[in-house]
C-alpha cells in the first residue's frame, strides 16, 4: 500500500511516500519511496525532493496554498522526472496519512477520517489554534485532489498520552474549569515517544508490558515522557507545547505570575506576551544568538561565550531534573532514550544531561556515546544499571503503519 504521509503547516508542507503492508505474520514491510518539503507557500515556493535512489532535486513554483502545493507534488511524484517508478499516476496512491497535532479527549488513537472525525479535529482548534487549522487544510486538500473514496487517516500527536492518569493530567485549578473548557495536560510528540518506545523494546526483545523507560525528544521542540508498561504515565508538555523542557524558542516551565508581570512591565498585549514565550525565549532568549544547538555548541567552543554556556547548561539541567522526577513517579526505570535532532546527534548534550547521575545507576560509555550520531545505539557503560540509548525517531513511518492498520481494521498495536 503506497501511503502519502503529510504534515501540513501554515506555509510549508512536509511529505513522504512509504510503501508499507502487513504480511501474514502481522509484521510490517516498509519501503520509503521519496520524501521532501514545500516551503514558502503563498508565493514562489521552494520544493525540495529526494527520491529513494538518485540525486535530490530543488524546484520552484508559484504555489498559493496547501491545495496547490499538494497538487504539484503529487503530479510531480507521478511524473517521469521524479525517479519514483512505483508511482506512475495519481491512482497509484492508496491512502493518505496525516499528522494531526491535537486530538483532545476525543481521539485516543489514530482514526480513519470521515465527516465526524473531521468535525472532531475542527472542535480541537481552540486547543491548538496554530496547528489544527493547517492540519484540516491538508485533509481537505487531499480530499479535493484524490476524491472522497481514497482513505485518509489522522494520527494524533496527543493520542499516545491519553493513558496519563487523572492525577497527572489535571492542573490544580478550580475543577469546573476542566469540566467547562477541558483545561488539562494533553502532551505532544506522542508519535515520536511511541515510536522510540517500540524500537527500544524491539532492540531489547521485550514485550510492551516490560517497557519501562524515560524518553527525551530533544529538538527545536522538546518533551520528556515517563513510559511504564509501554504506556505514557506522564509527559512534560501540557495543554499546549509551551510547558516543560527548555526548547529552541519556547521557555518551558515558568512561574505563571511572570506572564502578567512581563505584560505589565513591557506594555505587551496577551497575544504579544504569548509570542514572546513561544518564539523569543528558550535557547534563543537566553543566548541572544540562536535557537540552533549546533551553532551554540560551535560558539561555545570558539569563544566560550558566557550566555551561550548558560543556555546549554539550563537546557541540560531542566532535562536532568525531569529525569529525576520521572524516576520517582515511575518507581524507577530501566532506560533513558534520547531522540529528536539534538537527542540523536549531540553526544555533548547527552553527556551533560547524564552527568552526575551515578546515584541512579547511570554511567555513560564515552566512546559509545561519541560514536552514536544519527543511529540506534546503546550508549551506557557495561556496568550501568540504568541503561541509555540513542534512537532516531521516525514519525512518518509510524504514521504510514498506522494508516495501513486503521484501513485494514487491525487492533491498536500492543
Amino acid at each position: 500500500m503506497n501511503v502519502l504521509v503529510l504534515n501540513s503547516g501554515s506555509s510549508s508542507l512536509k511529505f513522504q511516500v512509504i510503501a508499507t503492508d502487513l504480511d501474514r505474520i502481522r509484521e510490517y514491510k516498509d519501503e520509503r519511496l521519496c520524501w521532501g518539503e514545500v516551503e514558502g507557500m503563498g508565493g514562489e515556493a521552494i520544493i525540495k525532493f529526494q527520491p529513494r535512489s538518485g540525486p535530490s532535486k530543488t524546484l520552484t513554483a508559484p504555489l498559493r496554498d496547501v491545495g496547490a502545493a499538494l497538487d504539484y507534488i503529487v503530479r510531480f511524484i507521478a511524473s517521469d522526472r521524479s525517479g519514483v517508478p512505483e508511482i506512475k499516476h495519481t491512482g497509484d496512491f492508496n491512502a493518505v496519512g496525516h499528522r494531526v497535532v491535537h486530538g483532545g479527549e476525543m481521539f485516543q488513537e489514530s482514526a480513519r477520517i470521515d465527516d465526524k472525525v473531521l468535525k472532531g479535529i475542527e472542535d480541537c482548534i481552540d486547543l491548538a489554534p496554530l496547528h489544527n487549522p493547517n492540519n484540516v487544510k491538508g485533509i481537505l486538500a487531499a480530499r479535493e485532489l484524490f476524491g472522497s473514496d481514497l482513505p485518509q487517516v489522522a494520527v494524533f500527536d496527543t493520542a499516545f498520552h491519553s493513558s496519563i492518569p487523572e492525577q497527572a493530567y489535571l492542573y490544580a485549578l478550580p475543577y469546573h474549569l476542566y469540566r467547562r473548557h477541558r483545561i488539562r495536560r494533553y502532551g505532544f510528540h506522542g508519535t515520536s515517544h511511541r515510536y522510540v518506545a517500540f524500537r527500544y523494546r524491539a532492540l531489547r526483545g521485550l514485550t510492551r508490558e516490560q517497557t519501562n523507560i524515560i524518553t527525551l525528544h530533544l529538538g527545536n521542540g522538546c518533551s520528556a515522557a515517563a513510559i511504564r508498561a509501554g504506556r505514557s504515565l506522564d509527559t512534560s508538555m501540557g495543554m499546549t507545547p509551551l510547558e516543560g523542557l527548555v526548547m529552541g524558542t519556547r521557555s518551558g516551565d515558568l512561574d505563571p505570575a511572570i506572564v502578567n508581570f512581563i505584560a505589565r512591565k513591557e506594555g505587551l498585549s496577551p497575544s504579544e506576551t504569548d509570542t514572546l514565550l513561544n518564539t523569543q525565549s528558550g535557547l534563543l532568549g537566553i543566548s541572544g544568538l540562536t535557537n540552533d544547538m549546533r551553532e551554540l555548541q560551535s560558539e561555545l567552543k570558539e569563544h566560550d561565550d558566557r550566555r551561550v554556556r548558560l543556555a546549554i547548561e539550563i537546557f541540560c539541567y531542566r532535562a536532568r531534573k525531569y529525569i529525576g522526577a520521572y524516576l520517582a513517579c515511575m518507581d524507577g526505570a530501566d532506560a533513558i532514550v534520547f531522540t529528536g535532532g539534538i537527542g540523536e546527534n549531540s553526544p555533548d548534550v547527552r553527556a551533560r544531561i547524564c552527568a552526575s547521575m551515578e546515584w541512579a545507576g547511570l554511567h555513560l560509555d564515552a566512546q559509545k556515546n561519541n560514536d552514536a550520531i544519527g543511529r540506534e545505539a546503546l550508549i551506557s557503560a557495561g556496568d550501568s544499571k540504568l541503561l541509555a540509548y540513542a534512537i532516531p525517531t521516525d514519525e512518518e513511518l509510524l504514521i504510514a503503519r498506522d494508516t495501513v492498520r486503521v484501513i485494514l481494521g487491525e487492533p491498536h498495536p500492543s
